[in-house]
């Protein structure tokens, strides 16, 4: 059957192709099994049928269980049972294994509850996948699609042709159409032109990863810089707290002396003038770090602006240039 099927398609090819010459065949595939997993209403009923499935098996192991009791029960008793009793005993069993195999066969046979379920599950999903392979294709000029998860045998298919993304993104995009506001969906449209002449265009691509990359090592050095003032301003206050701390024992310390000499007056006001210049140095040191704590959170802003400015313009651009392609 599957001979009959590649001899019929390979046919068909060959005549396609000899009818548009005048331009290159555009072929594409799928991976309905990639589509399915990446589904969030699939893989959530999948997760409840597999735990079914669970319990199903669970209770095929009990009977297996309880047979295998009378199974050992008539062994043990086969010595002291006539020759009637063994066989309604052996009738038992075989009843039982039956029934036990009858059970297993109607839970997870080739016709199976399990099967029947899976099918039902996977049908509104293909629906939806059949009709934005049909959309991708009439709006992408598409000549052949294929399953790559089916019983059509595919010995090499280069990811550039794999249009499962935009496929998830069809049947997303038709989901969220239904929750949001006329903003929101003009929004998502620009994004979905966006993400489809990216997709079309393999150079883009790469340039979308290169200016994807930079924002991520950007976004990291900042991150860097801020947890660097923050365990600036950490030290300053351990540092601060230490020399109110000095200060504290200090001061019980001078007045707990009942008679405190000319050299120990000396020295404290020495440590206070020490204490002091410290407090100078560390005031200023607070105000040097607030302010470049204030200058980088300014640049920030204002390099945050400049990439908005900078992806709505290229937004804008590449939307004009899809229109333009589209027109063509």
């Amino acid at each position: 059957m599957r001979k009959q099927f590649l001899f019929l398609f390979l046919a068909l090819a060959v005549g396609y192709t000899a009818q548009s010459q005048t331009r290159g065949t555009k072929v594409g595939y799928i991976d309905m099994e990639y589509i399915l997993q990446n589904v969030p209403n699939y893989t959530e009923a999948s997760s409840q049928l597999e735990q079914k499935a669970q319990k199903w098996k669970q209770e095929i192991e009990t009977k297996k269980i309880e047979i295998t009791k009378i199974k050992d029960a008539l062994n043990a008793e086969k010595a002291l049972l006539t020759k009637e009793l063994i066989e309604e005993r052996e009738t038992e069993i075989k009843f039982l294994e039956n029934e036990m195999l009858e059970y297993q066969q109607s839970r997870f046979g080739p016709r199976g509850d399990l099967m029947i379920q899976k099918s039902l599950l996977a049908k509104p999903i293909q629906d939806q996948v059949f009709t934005a392979v049909q959309d991708i294709a009439d709006a992408k000029k598409y000549d052949f699609i294929f399953d790559k998860s089916s019983d059509l045998t595919m010995i090499y298919a280069a990811k550039r042709f794999d249009i499962s993304d935009q496929v998830l993104r069809v049947i997303n995009r038709t989901d969220k159409r239904e929750q949001l506001t006329k903003k929101q969906l003009a929004a998502e449209e620009a994004k979905d032109n966006k993400e489809d002449a990216i997709d079309e265009n393999p150079a883009m691509a790469e340039r979308q990863k290169i200016l994807d990359d930079k924002a991520a090592a950007r976004e990291k050095l900042l991150a860097d810089r801020k947890l660097e003032q923050e365990q600036k301003v950490k030290e300053y206050e351990a540092r601060r707290q230490k020399l109110l701390e000095d200060r504290a024992a200090k001061k019980n310390g001078t007045v707990s002396a009942s008679t405190p000499t000319e050299a120990s007056g000396t020295t404290a006001k020495t440590e206070e003038k020490t204490s002091s210049k410290t407090a100078v140095e560390d005031a200023r040191q607070k105000q040097i770090d607030d302010n470049a704590a204030k200058l980088a959170e300014r640049k920030k802003a204002l390099e945050d602006k400049r990439l908005k400015i900078l992806k709505e313009r290229d937004s804008i651009k590449k939307a004009n240039e899809l229109k333009i392609k589209l027109k063509q």
